[in-house]
């Protein structure tokens, strides 16, 4: 039987989605919960590692997951999401209620919002059409204490408007290299941007950002280019040249990854 989990975490302190063996993941929380309400003991990093070269690929063992997305260090979710196989078939109800039981004692802060049952030709990453992603910056002079780790903090005073108006330039479909991770291991750096609206309440601005799939850090790199604009540096039809440059030089700084969450997964 195949689950699909709905998931939200915290990425602060974590080295992303993936199974790291130098430190703590959200993937490695979510496969010790599962190993534990199997009542299975978890495979330490190490014996993950030898399970993986081995490619035994023993359900008795261990239970792989799959990812919607795999966000970066330090990147939060409000809706991954996840799927995985097992040989019995469990209510899905218990299901979430037993993972959430075990991941409550975990160091990491992750709840299952939602488990269900699906189709064996449903998968996490390659059944999506679309994802959506809320990049969050806090604009004040003073620095956020209840919001550390979850928001940009940006002191100086920034311009929605022209920031709104360098956005409209980067919709539709464009080669987005100027935006794109030196890592970034995608084909083609060809992708359709289908939203990317910038949203004020109070303090706190909002960029939320959707397509059907991104480049690596394409996001950051996007929000770190419009607070250039949003301070002044570089005016918003710039925005063009810098699409056209296709030269990651000509883009601004990588935002950090504190304040992107993975809010959206579309099938």
């Amino acid at each position: 039987m195949r689950y699909k989990l709905t998931l939200e975490y915290d990425g602060t302190g974590i080295l992303g989605w993936q199974r790291q063996l130098d430190g703590p993941s959200a993937q490695e929380n979510l496969e010790t919960a599962i190993a534990r309400f199997l009542g299975r003991t978890p495979l330490n990093r190490e014996e993950y590692a030898a399970y993986k070269e081995s490619k035994e690929n023993d359900s008795s063992r261990h239970t792989d997951t799959f990812v919607a997305g795999r966000t970066d260090a330090g990147v939060h979710a409000l809706a991954q999401v996840a799927h995985f196989d097992l040989d019995a078939e469990i209510d899905p109800f218990r299901l979430l209620q037993g993972l959430n039981h075990h991941l409550r004692s975990n160091d990491i802060a992750m709840s299952v919002l939602k488990a269900e049952k699906v189709s064996n030709d449903f998968h996490a990453r390659f059944s999506a059409v679309g994802r959506g992603y809320v990049y969050k910056i806090l604009n004040r002079r003073a620095f956020p204490a209840l919001l550390k780790n979850r928001v940009w903090w940006v002191p100086c005073p920034l311009d929605v408007e022209k920031m709104r108006e360098a956005a409209s330039y980067l919709l539709g479909n464009h080669d987005f290299t100027s935006f794109r991770a030196a890592a970034c291991q995608a084909k083609s750096p060809v992708r359709t941007l289908d939203r990317l609206d910038i949203v004020q309440t109070g303090e706190e601005i909002d960029f939320i950002v959707e397509a059907r799939s991104f480049l690596h850090h394409q996001v950051r790199n996007m929000v770190g280019t419009l607070k250039m604009v949003g301070c002044g540096q570089i005016p918003p039809h710039d925005m063009v040249k810098i699409l056209e440059a296709k030269d990651r030089r000509c883009s601004g700084p990588n935002a950090p990854s504190c304040g992107l969450y993975l809010n959206k997964v579309v099938y």
